[in-house]
């Protein structure tokens, strides 16, 4: 079987990362997280030959879930976000994006529920719920890859804000140590802003979970 490749685009205001998983060779891909302009994401994917059949969110924050409606209506794809994260979704105060100057909701086609498995795109899929950054903020874990779809729970030597509706420092904290740090030391961390890591060097060196 082929291997799983990932790509990255960084977009709209704050930076946020918009990943996109395939088997090399294939014309398939899952995008998480489309942050921002969804018709240039879905213009971008095609012209390097991709067809995006499924998009998955962390959470539902607007630097998150802004291009998520037009990418849907032009790729047709499903869209999947987690159960607990509803609420936020359908609130423009609550996810942010009021206060940015837009009003921006997304129902998911399906929601989704912690340890639940997923295929799309021939890559299975893991979902791993994580409160803290937000009630409902969850991660992806594909184990054949050892690859983290991380969100906004764990960065490169810091962890999401909490300081924002439904957040929790000490939900987010207790996440990262029971649901993510038992996960292989080995596992790439692509989380929504910033590089990537590993669940080894933030189980040694994050100030925020020691």
């Amino acid at each position: 079987m082929a291997g799983i490749k990932i790509g990255r685009m960084t977009l709209g205001v704050c930076a946020t990362n918009c990943y996109f998983l395939y088997r090399e060779g294939a014309s398939e891909a899952v995008l998480i997280d489309p942050a921002d302009r969804g018709a240039d994401l879905y213009e971008g994917l095609k012209r390097k030959g991709f067809f995006v059949t499924a998009i998955l969110l962390t959470h539902g924050h607007f630097d998150h879930i802004g291009g998520a409606e037009q990418l849907r209506r032009l790729s047709g794809a499903k869209l999947y976000a987690p159960l607990e994260e509803k609420a936020l979704c359908m609130d423009p105060y609550a996810n942010l994006s009021l206060q940015f100057g837009s009003k921006t909701v997304v129902e998911a086609d399906q929601w989704l529920s912690d340890g639940q498995k997923l295929t799309l795109a021939g890559i299975d899929f893991l979902v791993i719920s994580t409160p803290g950054h937000t009630a409902g903020s969850t991660c992806y874990y594909v184990e054949e890859a050892k690859i983290l779809l991380a969100g906004d729970t764990l960065f490169a030597g810091s962890v999401g804000r909490t300081d924002f509706p439904t957040g929790s420092m000490g939900k987010l904290v207790r996440s990262v140590k029971e649901k993510l740090f038992v996960l292989p030391d080995g596992t790439k961390v692509y989380p929504g802003h910033g590089e990537y890591t590993t669940i080894g060097e933030e189980k040694e060196y994050n100030p925020y979970c020691q």
